[in-house]
This record gives structure tokens, C-alpha cells and sequence, in this order.
């Protein structure tokens, strides 16, 4: 009986001894820092490109985004197909995954900045081959629907910019002074910390872990394929345009049904901008919607971050470590150096 006990409790230390490596494992697998394309420098060259909406009557935005772009002494590129139409895109699929894909291959790209969001990235996620880019990394630009390619680009292993697309950009740009700042900051590789304002919901805590996320939506979209991403052990940023809170509430739902609250260390909620009223009101305010969805976690989370489809839209590095401190009066967030 002793022996049968001590030949019972090894084994019981033996599982225990490889579940402790596994976990250490996997931690380490979640938190491992995702390469950094090159930054940007003088006599660089960005392709313009266009995954996503049409671009109707829209060409002055675009050769504005390739005037400010020789203001910072980097050449521009414009995509073929930009300016081609098929009903709601910006050309057909294969015209899209063209200019995409040849703006992934071409060594004398240094990044690749989306003219536009809207609908239609994920038409084209499967056509796209990163063989090439891997040997020549480089930097994606966008936001909104471009959160399918950060998706892509993070399960490919790579660092992306979430931050301001070409018809962004106002005549005044004093207007979005900050927007543009911090993207230039972040191309060139200094990307700025921010310290923004604080919330009454805001659950307060400190925490660290690699930065992903972006379009509620398009993360939603991206739940049950190959483009979804692993959040454990790393902070997610949502932000949102245009949909009910009753949609929101049950977006974060299959989300937190698919594991994806699960082991995330902190939540950034960005812009949630333009929602619409449902004939039955939902009662809360979509701060109190996140925290009600989120009630059995007990990770940070921050309000207010300056970005999403506001034009105040802060540049955020996805795929980079940051710390993220959250409070009532404020919230900071540390990138990595």
C-alpha cells in the first residue's frame, strides 16, 4: 500500500512538472514580440493602395496623402486599380489582390498605407501570398476594415500600424494635428506614449502584454478562421462606427464565448462612434455594456483611447509590447523601446 501510494504521488508530481512546462510554454509562445518591419527613413517609398471601399471623387485625398508623404522626404506610390470601380469596391477582387500583392512583393516598398476602409478586405485575405514580404518586411497602414489584414499580418508574425488612411486627411490639418504627429511618429520609429483621459467605468490596474485588435467588427467577422488571432496573455484594442449596442453587446459575446477574454491581460476601448437607437432602448451606457459583458474577468480596462473613426485617431502599433496603466482620473500607455 506505501509503495502503491509513493508510485501514485510520483506520478502526480510528474504531470504536474509537465503542466508547469507547458504553461511556461505557452506563456512564452503568447508573449513572444512580433518582428518589427524597418522603420521608415528619408528617400523610403510608400504604395498607396485600395483592399477595400470604393474611392469616389476621392482623388484629391489621395494626392494629398502623396504631398504629405514628400513633405517628409518619402516617396509615394499609387496602386494601379486605386481608382478602378466595381459596384461598392475599389475594383474587383483580383484587381484589389493585385495592387495588394504587389505592393507585398516589390523589395522597394517600405510600407503599404490603405487609401481607404469601407467594406471588402476580407474578399481577398485568402488570395494573398506574404512568401515575398517575409524576406522584405514592411509596414501596413489602416484601420476600420483593414483589421482583417492587421489579423492577417499578426498571425504571420509581423508588426502593423493602426492609424490614419488617405481619405483621412483634411484640408487643415491642424485639424487632426495629433492624428497626423503620431503617425509620422510611429513610421519613423518613435512611436509616442499616451496618457489620455480617464473614466468613471475605467477598471483600474497596471499590466503589460503585446497590443492587438482594432474594428470590433471585423474581429467578430474573423471568429472560426485561420485570420483570427490568439489574445491570451496580450491587450486587446476595440473600437466601432455605426452599430447598435444590443450588436455590440453580442459581438462581445461570441467573443467571450470563443475564449477571447479568457487570458487577455487589459482591454482598450477606443472610439465608439455613431451608434444607433434601437426602438427598445438598451438602458446602459456602452461603457456599463462592456463591463456588464466582461464582469467575470478581472483584467484593466481603459476608456477613452483616442482612436477609431473620430479625428482624433491616435497611431497604435499592433504587435508591440506595451504597458498599460489604467486609472480613474487617467490611463497611460508605454510601447516597448
Amino acid at each position: 500500500m506505501i509503495l502503491r501510494n509513493r508510485l501514485t504521488f510520483r506520478v502526480i508530481l510528474l504531470f504536474m512538472s509537465i503542466s508547469l512546462v507547458v504553461n511556461a510554454q505557452n506563456n512564452q509562445k503568447h508573449n513572444i514580440e512580433m518582428i518589427q518591419p524597418p522603420y521608415l527613413k528619408a528617400g523610403d517609398t510608400v504604395a498607396i493602395v485600395a483592399p477595400s471601399g470604393i474611392l469616389k471623387s476621392r482623388e484629391g485625398e489621395v494626392q494629398q496623402a502623396v504631398s504629405l508623404l514628400k513633405s517628409w522626404g518619402l516617396n509615394a506610390v499609387i496602386g494601379k486599380h486605386v481608382f478602378s470601380k466595381d459596384n461598392h469596391f475599389a475594383g474587383t477582387d483580383e484587381q484589389r489582390c493585385e495592387d495588394f500583392q504587389n505592393a507585398l512583393d516589390d523589395p522597394r516598398i517600405s510600407a503599404i498605407w490603405c487609401a481607404r476602409g469601407g467594406y471588402g478586405t476580407v474578399r481577398i485575405l485568402d488570395k494573398l501570398d506574404f512568401t515575398k514580404f517575409k524576406k522584405n518586411p514592411k509596414w501596413l497602414i489602416g484601420y476600420s476594415d483593414i483589421t482583417a489584414l492587421h489579423n492577417q499580418f499578426h498571425n504571420q508574425g509581423f508588426q502593423s500600424l493602426h492609424a490614419l488612411m488617405c481619405v483621412s486627411l483634411t484640408k487643415d490639418l491642424s485639424e487632426i494635428q495629433e492624428t497626423v504627429d503620431t503617425f509620422k511618429s510611429a513610421i519613423f520609429g518613435d512611436p509616442e506614449n499616451y496618457v489620455f483621459e480617464g473614466s468613471k467605468y475605467n477598471r483600474e490596474g497596471t499590466t503589460e502584454g503585446i497590443l492587438v485588435g482594432g474594428n470590433l467588427t471585423m474581429l467578430h467577422t474573423m471568429l472560426g478562421s485561420e485570420t483570427s488571432i490568439d489574445t491570451s496573455g496580450k491587450i486587446l484594442f476595440i473600437e466601432e462606427i455605426g452599430e447598435y449596442k444590443y450588436h455590440i453587446d453580442r459581438m462581445l459575446q461570441s467573443l467571450k464565448r470563443a475564449g477571447y477574454f479568457k487570458n487577455l491581460k487589459g482591454l482598450i476601448v477606443g472610439d465608439m462612434s455613431k451608434l444607433r437607437k434601437n426602438t427598445t432602448l438598451w438602458g446602459t451606457s456602452v461603457e456599463q455594456l462592456v463591463l456588464d459583458a466582461l464582469a467575470e474577468y478581472d483584467f484593466p480596462i481603459a476608456f477613452n483611447m483616442p482612436a477609431g473613426h473620430e479625428q482624433d485617431n491616435r497611431a497604435l502599433v499592433l504587435g508591440k509590447t506595451i504597458e498599460l496603466k489604467v486609472g480613474k482620473d487617467k490611463s497611460l500607455v508605454i510601447f516597448s523601446r
